[in-house]
């Protein structure tokens, strides 16, 4: 069989075009662990120090600018280590809508969990869905595959 050029540049666009799905579709299964001592630190101690790619720099900044009402809780940082912890994870964000605050209001995150039940989220052992750790046993790493 042989094909005409036109005919080659519509296969080769199908072929990137479905490359790039398929790297969409994985975009967020797998991110840079957090390697920065201050954040793994400080967020950890009251819950999975997220990564940075999970949320656009907008996003980080509005998170860092409300530590005192801090998804309900008051979270204090001195602030040389607020204004590092700041600097990781803006240098270091990835994309989305920077007015939303939560990693699970971005519609990547909405479109990854749509199958999900409703009540997975009240399951005793997830707790909420800012729980990742609870499907994802590697969340921590970044890897949000398993």
């Amino acid at each position: 069989m042989h094909l005409r050029p036109m005919h080659l540049r519509i296969v080769a666009a199908a072929v990137l075009l479905l490359a790039a799905t398929a790297a969409m579709a994985d975009e967020m299964e797998r991110v840079p662990a957090v390697t920065h001592a201050a954040t793994q630190k400080e967020c950890g101690e009251c819950h999975m120090a997220y990564q940075p790619a999970l949320l656009p720099a907008a996003s980080w900044t509005r998170v860092m600018d409300g530590l005192a009402d801090h998804f309900g809780d008051k979270a204090t940082l001195p602030e040389a280590v607020a204004a590092d912890i700041r600097a990781y994870l803006t240098r270091n964000a990835g994309r989305g809508d920077g007015r939303l605050l939560r990693v699970s209001e971005q519609r990547w995150w909405l479109h990854e969990h749509d199958e999900v039940r409703a009540d997975v989220w009240r399951r005793k052992e997830v707790g909420s869905k800012a729980n990742c750790e609870a499907c994802h046993r590697l969340a921590a790493r970044g890897d949000y595959d398993h």
